[in-house]
């Protein structure tokens, strides 16, 4: 099957373009539990420093991450989030979530998350407008970019 030439127009994977690529997310993860210093994201993440490093400028330039400057000799930096990056951490919270459920089936959980009401936080994405959950059942998509509908182009 040939590759298609333009892909669905899609937020998902503009998303994923900026913060899909391997520790990407990790590295959000680990700033917003406050280890934004380059030596705490290399041990708690794991990464090779080059690539550690590829990754904070590119979420340093797309706004997701800030760089401050903690050291002048030797010249060292911490990242923090920006408001966008904190966006970011309810989708972590859900992805957490799901992998406690479905990749470590509920036991030996790495991180348990409090909620300010003192209880772990369990995430659940709601309808702004009602108030419900969502579920699938519950959902209708609208193809909003001209030329495609859910099933996929109009023109071939």
């Amino acid at each position: 099957m040939a590759a298609i030439k333009d892909p669905r127009p899609c937020s998902i994977a503009d998303t994923l373009a900026l913060v899909g690529e391997k520790y990407s997310l990790l590295v959000v993860r680990e700033v917003c539990l406050g280890n934004g210093r380059f030596d705490q994201l290399v041990r708690n993440i794991g990464a090779p420093r080059d690539v550690l490093a590829a990754r904070l400028r590119r979420l340093v330039d797309a706004g997701i991450l800030t760089r401050r400057a903690y050291s002048e000799r030797p010249q060292r930096f911490e990242y923090r989030p920006t408001q966008a990056g904190l966006e970011l951490e309810p989708v972590l919270m859900t992805l957490k979530e799901w992998g406690d459920r479905h990749v470590r089936g509920g036991v030996d959980l790495p991180m348990a998350v409090e909620h300010i009401c003192g209880n772990e936080l369990v995430p659940v994405v709601t309808c702004r407008a009602c108030g419900d959950p969502v579920h699938h059942e519950d959902l209708t998509a609208h193809p909003q970019a001209e030329g495609w509908t859910v099933k996929g182009p109009t023109a071939a």
